[in-house]
């Protein structure tokens, strides 16, 4: 599979369809696999944080989450397809599974919201198997049961809706006892899927605005990661492109 590095990260520059047949591959196999997607955050918090780093770039399938990132690696002078956001492919994915006959396991969010993206999907889907789902609200010492628990549901796929950097650690963690072909961080994509946040117009997300919309949903808590966090990513970028 085609791999590039840049800004400290590997990505496999994939477009959508892509991505899926990868997925799918993947599936077969049986081999548990983590997968990843970067942006701009996490770029910079795989700058700060040499473990995190060291885990996504071990991840096998690696996509390019903001718009940022395919800009960037075309400024760099890679050949970057499309974006893959996250929340795009869990969508696909979900729709694929009921195709496939993919069990899916949902484990994030408060238990109202992954319990209503559930329904939601099921809905959408007659055909999806559920493998089973849980809220994101536990203690440390119970991550190992939850594990074990989701290695007895027979899923082929988790979609792990916790933040950065805490969804990469604990896939990472706890991969081999899931013992899931397909295990993926999906941020805060039930939010999105149950309704509880809004997603930006479509024009914003293919002109890489996405990012404006949610800061100005929640300014205070969102201005250090876009447009502190958004100056660093520009300025790695240019030392990049200075040092090629």
């Amino acid at each position: 599979m085609k791999r590039i590095f840049l800004l400290g990260s590997y990505l496999n520059p994939l477009n959508m369809k892509e991505t899926l047949v990868k997925i799918e591959d993947i599936i077969e196999r049986r081999i548990p696999v983590q997968h990843v997607v970067i942006n701009a955050s996490k770029i910079n918090l795989m700058a700060e944080d040499a473990e995190l780093a060291e885990i996504v770039n071990a991840a096998p399938l690696i996509n390019a989450d903001g718009q940022s990132i395919v800009w960037a690696g075309r400024f760099l002078g890679y050949d970057i397809p499309e974006r893959v956001a996250g929340i795009d492919l869990f969508v696909n994915l979900v729709e694929q599974s009921a195709q496939k006959g993919y069990r899916v396991f949902y484990f994030g969010a408060t238990e109202e919201v992954v319990s209503a993206v559930v329904e939601k999907h099921q809905a959408m889907y007659p055909n999806l198997q559920v493998a089973g789902y849980r809220n994101g609200y536990f203690e440390e010492h119970e991550s190992d049961e939850i594990a074990l628990s989701i290695r007895e549901s027979k899923a082929d796929i988790v979609f792990v809706a916790f933040s950065s950097p805490k969804k990469e650690y604990w896939i990472h963690a706890y991969k081999e006892t899931m013992n899931v072909p397909f295990v993926m961080g999906v941020g805060g994509s039930f939010d999105v899927v149950a309704g509880v946040t809004k997603r930006a117009p479509k024009w914003m997300q293919k002109t890489g605005l996405e990012w404006f919309y949610r800061f100005v949903q929640e300014p205070r808590r969102m201005f250090k990661r876009y447009f502190v966090g958004n100056l660093r990513f520009f300025k790695k970028v240019i030392q990049e492109r200075r040092s090629n």
